[in-house]
């Protein structure tokens, strides 16, 4: 990983004055955990909840049953509703982030969904921008990867934001 991303991420969340919020399943916790040691991330980073199973995107979310059972746990449908359920949760959060997906062969694996498939919802100003992505490697790399992804979405989007209220 670009060793400033994190850095450069928490101080534009601070210069924009917005908080925060992860729902991680597929990374385990490496998104916020990366953020961690950025000055200013207690400003930024309202919390983390960590979701791999099935049941705990149920009870912690709010996750359908229907939805994972027409779905899968490693979907966009599902990222969607952990990002919706972590809005409820901390409805305070201005920027809420859902991740799952697949860091290696299991029962969700499809031919159109192989191991490396990570899907991440962004909820930011009352949208929802969606991200499908395919990496490679190992689990370890994909976790990764997956963050490194994490980070430039919210990059690209907060600076996008930026420009837009410049004007």
């Amino acid at each position: 990983m670009k060793k400033d991303l994190p850095t450069q991420l928490v101080k534009l969340f601070i210069q924009q004055k917005l908080t925060l919020a992860l729902a991680e399943s597929c990374t385990c916790g490496l998104a916020a955990a990366q953020l961690a040691p950025a000055e200013g991330v207690s400003e930024v980073l309202l919390g983390s909840v960590v979701t791999y199973h099935a049941e705990a995107k149920q009870q912690l979310l709010g996750v359908k049953k229907t939805t994972l059972n027409t779905y899968s746990a490693e979907s966009q449908q599902t990222t969607n509703e952990m990002a919706l359920g972590l809005h409820r949760q901390l409805p305070t959060a201005d920027v809420c982030v859902a991740v799952t997906g697949l860091c290696g062969p299991g029962q969700s694996q499809t031919p159109d969904k192989p191991a490396g498939t990570v899907f991440v919802t962004v909820l930011f100003e009352g949208r929802a921008h969606e991200y499908r992505e395919q990496f490679s490697g190992n689990a370890d790399a994909i976790r990764q990867r997956a963050t490194e992804f994490i980070y430039e979405k919210l990059l690209d989007l907060l600076e996008r934001q930026q420009q837009a209220a410049a004007g």
